[in-house]
């Protein structure tokens, strides 16, 4: 069985870092490229950030450009979110995702992506 699993969300001031972690487990995604999407109440699930099968290539949506790092350790099937200066607005349920297909690009749209984790709640105070 294929599962995604993400951690270390929580509650957070502005201003404040968290580092979230994926871990991937029944497959491997070594080939495969990776990312994050988030979901806050009432919207639809928003592209993050996607990083190649071998972590060369990042792409972020422009609102947490500069302040989000995705990277990935494919020895330990597992990709990271590192959020810094967060703000309320990215208050949200962040989502891991991955494909099942091997490629050498990166996507960020949801329809690219095979499977998903159950979510991690991440809550940023003013």
């Amino acid at each position: 069985q294929v599962r995604l699993v993400e951690s270390g969300g929580g509650l957070v001031q502005a201003g404040g870092s968290l580092r979230l972690s994926c871990a991937a487990s029944g497959r491997t995604f070594s080939s495969s490229p990776m990312a994050w999407f988030r979901q806050a109440p009432g919207k639809e699930r928003e592209f993050v950030a996607t990083i190649s099968w071998d972590g060369d290539a990042t792409d972020y949506t422009g609102s947490v450009q500069g302040r989000f790092t995705i990277s990935r350790d494919n020895t330990m099937s597992t990709v990271y979110l590192q959020m810094t200066s967060l703000k309320p607005e990215d208050t949200a349920v962040y989502y891991c995702a991955a494909r099942a297909s091997p490629s050498p690009h990166y996507y960020t749209g949801k329809q690219e992506y095979d499977y998903w984790g159950q979510g991690t709640q991440v809550t940023v105070s003013s």
